[in-house]
């Protein structure tokens, strides 16, 4: 099930307090159960992949074909619709619904999400150039990137370099964040530090992609706790 990502909002950050006085900045997301509305096979499409759907969404809102795809597969409407490819989809059904139980055994995610949009913005704020002297012959130039272009060979501003313009508003990949909650009744997650985006913006949760060996906060103070206990045994 791990290849499987889920869809969910972000709610906004808190703490989380441990046994030991600890306290822990984590992001709360409400996290969507997702249903298999497609099975898609090697032999028809070339690869293997289910079609996952979450969110709901009025039937007016829909167009004549997206009606029809549903009402052929006899689901109710789904706003979202993701593809997910996994190595064998005969542990799917169409039908099959899973939420935030899929990532029990899993201790790390990695979320994709925008980032808040800020408009258009200068080189100073967009990039954290230093800017020009605040003095000294400087005119009405402080804040500007200085120069851009080359000489007459080549002649032009090279593509990617940094300038003002459009801040924000894309999409970033936080990785490896630790999983330190999950309330399954309530469909939440909580997920150590920050995550990119406002409040209700959607996230894409998944199992992470790299292989991490290094313990959580909870295996951290189970350590403590044993190593406090010898000590004890020993005086």
């Amino acid at each position: 099930m791990s290849e499987i990502a889920l869809i969910g909002k972000k709610i906004g950050m808190t703490r989380e307090f441990f046994k030991t006085g600890q306290s822990v900045p984590v992001t709360v997301l409400k996290v969507e159960k997702g249903r298999v509305i497609q099975i898609i096979d090697k032999d028809h499409r070339g690869y293997n992949a289910i079609q996952v759907g979450f969110g709901k969404i009025k039937n007016s809102k829909l167009s004549k074909s997206m009606k029809g795809f549903f009402s052929k597969k006899n689901t109710e409407a789904k706003k979202t619709l993701k593809e997910f490819r996994v190595n064998d989809t005969a542990q799917y059904k169409e039908g099959n619904e899973f939420g935030i139980e899929i990532f029990k055994d899993i201790k790390f995610l990695d979320v994709k999400s925008k980032t808040i949009g800020k408009g258009f913005a200068g080189a100073m704020k967009r990039h954290n150039f230093g800017g020009l002297r605040a003095s000294h012959g400087v005119s009405i130039s402080h804040r500007a990137h200085g120069s851009t272009g080359q000489n007459q060979d080549p002649g032009k501003v090279f593509k990617g370099k940094k300038m003002a313009g459009h801040m924000g508003d894309k999409t970033r990949t936080m990785q490896n964040l630790e999983i330190i909650k999950t309330d399954v009744d309530n469909e939440l997650i909580y997920l150590k530090g920050s995550i990119p985006g406002s409040k209700n913006c959607e996230v894409l949760l998944k199992k992470a992609v790299k292989n991490i060996n290094k313990l959580t906060i909870q295996e951290k103070i189970e350590i403590l706790q044993k190593s406090k206990k010898t000590k004890e045994k020993k005086k």
